[in-house]
């Protein structure tokens, strides 16, 4: 057991949920979630779309101090209000350490943190914010880009980062490029939550791998999971899978 790191385990509430036949209870991962404990360098949370990733993700987020939309636990912008109520029933365990630094960062809502950061900026005087994340407006920036930008720059180690679904906007070599800085981070003193599809991110040494599904979650290794034979299949045998994938194409 490691006390030092900043979130040890998260637990459900499971005797004050109001339902599991409804939103967001209803989801596999959370029908099937009594504990989860975390590593304390780097715990991925992969499974399919609509095993409720994401929301897990927000919900121990929020529970954690981050604003909903992302960002650090100083912002606190709202574009739209639409994060479930799921972290009034997450519970978060923490160790005895607390983190000098933390960001909460979701592919699809960073258009939104980019505005949040130049409105913050022309109405507070005073250093400007978007020099902690690079110094070029984020808007100016590609998705990949300014993703990068935030992570090279803003992540100061000593921290709790919480990434839901990096990839997305991140090519092939920039992931690679994550793994290098992420490993940075982590030997200063850093703790990484990421939901992710991707085989690349996932290959972090050492760190956790949590599989969710409609059978509950396991705990499994970078080789036995679905997204990393997919892929080894495809470029094992390329044109034996695109040949089942499309024979009924033509």
């Amino acid at each position: 057991m490691n006390l030092t790191q900043f979130i040890r385990r998260i637990e459900l509430k499971r005797k004050e949920v109001p339902s599991f036949e409804s939103y967001p209870f209803n989801l596999p991962v959370i029908l099937n979630l009594h504990e989860l404990s975390l590593h304390p360098k780097v715990t991925y949370i992969i499974g399919e779309n609509g095993m409720g990733k994401s929301t897990l993700l927000e919900a121990i987020a929020v529970a954690a101090g981050f604003n909903p939309e992302g960002g650090s636990a100083n912002f606190n912008f709202s574009t739209f209000d639409s994060h479930s109520e799921l972290e009034q029933y997450i519970k978060v365990i923490k160790g005895v350490n607390r983190p000098g630094d933390g960001f909460y960062l979701r592919a699809e809502t960073i258009y939104n943190l980019a505005t949040n950061i130049e409105e913050l900026d022309r109405e507070v005087g005073g250093p400007r914010i978007i020099d902690s994340f690079g110094g070029v407006s984020l808007h100016e920036q590609s998705h990949g880009e300014s993703f990068f930008s935030i992570f090279s720059h803003r992540f100061r180690g000593n921290g709790l980062y919480i990434l839901d679904e990096p990839e997305a906007a991140l090519s092939p070599l920039r992931q690679l490029s994550i793994l290098s800085r992420l490993d940075e981070l982590v030997k200063e003193n850093s703790q990484f939550i990421i939901a992710t599809h991707s085989p690349i991110l996932m290959a972090y040494p050492e760190a956790k791998i949590l599989e969710l599904s409609v059978d509950g979650i396991r705990e499994t290794e970078l080789e036995d999971t679905n997204h990393f034979r997919l892929m080894k299949q495809f470029f094992d045998d390329k044109d034996r899978l695109l040949h089942h994938l499309l024979r009924n194409s033509h």
